[in-house]
């Protein structure tokens, strides 16, 4: 007979108590009409994405259908967030993350069990209404184990959401202000705390919700590594063309730093216009710096000697 099938991960519980039997379950499974997410877990195969991306985020959702007392968390929170990940490695490429207050669970099945506290201020829910952690819980978890470059990438970034939810519609001036970094810091200092990730207090302590970019937030890990001054993040310099946000600011070197990614460049026309901005701010006196991307990722060094460089020339 006719039934309802599930458009979120549904456990066989579930489905038997809206009248979904055994029987209709294999009918179902058989026609492939039904999708088994995991062992008992089942969603509609109209509600089963193509994308890798999003069926690793559906997988998470099915371990917390399984077991709701626990909490989807790690890299599998960070791809819900969409929180950009330290290197070359995409979240959906690595295990699904849980979290549980107490017991334990073996790593299987590509899903990984983590037992630490929750406290109420970091879980929150997706679009779906399944539990996770928050932004702030999601980066400190992660970053416990990481250098400060890669550190910042998901510091920075959980500081920028956080901003996001203290404000109706952020401004870029909002993610500079002392009022919402010193808040924005707060919260990853207390999910810092929970888990006794104290080596992270020095990364938060240079965490800058307004740098816009992974490549930012590793070349200030790299320049704070090197013992290079910190720059100033998206300052704003009044021009005669109008405010223009370097990436970067050294205002007692009047030097100018700006990372290149991949996407800065789509069209001719967004090219003209950095080389028009470049030079409105060289008319200032100011110098300019540049990097690439991927230097900073896989050259880190270059970029240090060539800013030290410069700063060394003003």
């Amino acid at each position: 007979r006719p039934c309802l099938l599930p458009s979120q991960p549904a456990t066989r519980a579930v489905l038997t108590a809206g009248g979904i039997t055994d029987a209709m379950l294999r009918t179902q499974l058989a026609s492939g009409r039904l999708v088994r997410v995991r062992q008992n877990v089942f969603i509609a195969a109209t509600d089963w994405p193509a994308d890798p991306a999003e069926q690793f985020v559906l997988r998470a959702r099915a371990e917390q259908a399984a077991h709701p007392e626990a909490v989807i968390s790690h890299g599998a929170a960070a791809a819900v967030l969409a929180l950009p990940s330290p290197d070359s490695m995409r979240w959906f490429e690595g295990p699904i993350g849980m979290t549980v207050e107490a017991g334990s669970r073996p790593f299987r099945d590509g899903v990984c069990y983590h037992r630490a506290p929750l406290p109420a201020g970091q879980v929150t829910t997706d679009a779906a209404g399944y539990r996770m952690t928050s932004p702030a819980r999601t980066a400190v978890d992660l970053a416990g184990s990481l250098e400060l470059p890669q550190a910042l990438v998901l510091l920075d970034a959980a500081a920028r959401q956080a901003c996001d939810r203290y404000v109706f519609e952020a401004r870029r001036r909002d993610y500079r202000n002392p009022r919402l970094v010193a808040a924005a810091r707060e919260l990853l200092s207390e999910a810092a705390r929970t888990i006794r990730a104290s080596r992270l207090r020095p990364a938060i302590q240079l965490t800058e919700p307004c740098r816009e970019s992974p490549i930012e937030s590793l070349a200030a890990g790299h320049f704070a590594l090197a013992g290079l001054p910190m720059p100033l993040w998206q300052e704003p310099i009044r021009t005669p063309v109008g405010t223009l946000y370097p990436d970067c600011f050294w205002p007692e070197y009047r030097l100018v730093g700006e990372a290149d990614g991949a996407d800065k460049y789509r069209d001719q026309q967004a090219a003209v216009r950095e080389k028009e901005r470049e030079q409105v701010l060289r008319d200032l006196g100011l110098r300019i710096v540049r990097w690439l991307g991927k230097e900073i990722i896989g050259r880190p060094q270059v970029v240090v000697e060539r800013v030290r460089r410069e700063l060394g020339a003003s």
